[in-house]
């Protein structure tokens, strides 16, 4: 069986490439595509196993590499240019246009989708928003180029022959924007590196990088409005911003080396998050490290999270969480002092227990056996 694997870009180590760095675990015989690849040598061996990719036009064009979001209208054309004619598995790892790979009725493709196109649907308006694009004639040419995205993505919706989902809140959307049935397989999550602590400081901690949708200035907002102290680890765009705004009772750390973010997770109070992800890998972490989440309660949060939102009577012993209905500072900061008020209600150990649910090993034996069934139905 000889196997593709086609990933949106390779510019950065995240949570898309730590599900390729599993693929590659469970198979080390892909052959590799991508639009752009950037990986640094380090990062290429941890998630490649040192394999090179084979890229799109879109490497080669003026700035490619670096502002290669620049040619989000070329993107389905680069996509489609990639003969894979030889492959009897392709598997896509897609938040944009891999899944629209073009392959044979007689090829398996099966497309793990992280999300359908989030700027071209559901996204939509806060991207024109944050982009400064709602007006003008930029506004318009982003608008009419977005529309070609989101009809060529739903034009493509029956290239995958399966879908897999990181989550139940992603299944719901490509149900909706595809019309398809998908499986669930949550991603990988490093719990193991991650430990319980035998004391907790008297701080709350969040860990983000500074971009719009994390909410991280509301977290900073909500918590200039307490005497609770607050750390911020992290760095990007929004960091200007979220330090006019932070007093001092927090600190803002930017970036910090794994190890010593690791320690300053498992000895907080509880771990902040105020974004609407579609699974979100930070709050496990703090979970695998005993530490209790309070988060906005939508989105795959509700799935990796079991929570509780502030006046709720009859409370499970197991929880892990508390959430908050609104991304605002009122209701955030009632979840913060229901928490204050409940500490009783969490354990650190069926903290960490739950989090095991997301763990790498689970994850490498799930697609594993889940690729293996579909193939052998298949052929």
């Amino acid at each position: 069986m000889k196997k593709a694997l086609i990933h949106d870009w390779y510019s950065v180590y995240g949570g898309a490439e730590r599900c390729i760095e599993s693929f590659t675990n469970i198979w080390e015989d892909f052959d590799h595509y991508s639009l752009i690849d950037t990986l640094s040598d380090e990062n290429r061996q941890i998630i490649l196993k040192g394999k090179q990719t084979k890229n799109s036009f879109i490497q080669k064009m003026p700035f490619g590499k670096k502002k290669y979001r620049s040619y989000l209208p070329l993107f389905p054309l680069a996509i489609e240019q990639f003969d894979l004619n030889e492959y009897d598995l392709i598997i896509s790892s897609s938040s944009s246009v891999a899944k629209g790979v073009l392959t044979r009725p007689d090829q398996l493709h099966i497309s793990y989708v992280y999300s359908p196109v989030r700027y071209a649907w559901d996204l939509y308006h806060q991207y024109l928003e944050e982009s400064g694009m709602q007006k003008g004639f930029k506004g318009l040419l982003a608008k009419y180029f977005l529309h070609k995205i989101r009809m060529w993505d739903y034009t493509t919706a029956n290239r995958p022959d399966y879908y897999i989902a990181i989550s139940e809140y992603v299944a719901k959307r490509i149900k909706k924007v595809y019309g398809k049935e998908s499986r669930v397989i949550y991603p990988p999550v490093d719990t193991k590196t991650f430990t319980i602590s035998d004391k907790t400081e008297d701080y709350y901690i969040t860990c983000s990088r500074m971009v719009p949708y994390k909410k991280i200035d509301l977290i900073v907002e909500a918590f200039s409005k307490t005497k609770q102290k607050l750390l911020v680890i992290g760095d990007g765009p929004d960091m200007h911003k979220i330090k006019k705004l932070a007093t001092s009772n927090t600190e803002l750390l930017g970036f910090v080396e794994k190890k010593k973010m690791q320690e300053l997770i498992k000895n907080a109070k509880a771990f902040i998050f105020a974004a609407e992800e579609d699974f979100g890998i930070a709050p496990i972490e703090a979970q695998a490290s005993g530490v209790p989440v309070i988060a906005f309660g939508k989105g795959g949060i509700l799935e990796t999270v079991k929570g509780v939102f502030p006046g709720t009577k009859k409370i499970d012993k197991a929880i892990t969480g508390v959430f908050y209905e609104n991304q605002k500072v009122d209701s955030l900061l009632g979840a913060v002092n229901f928490f204050e008020k409940n500490l009783d209600l969490f354990n650190k150990d069926i903290i960490r227990e739950s989090a095991q649910r997301f763990s790498i090993e689970r994850f490498e034996m799930e697609f594993k056996e889940t690729v293996d069934e579909i193939y052998n139905n298949w052929i």
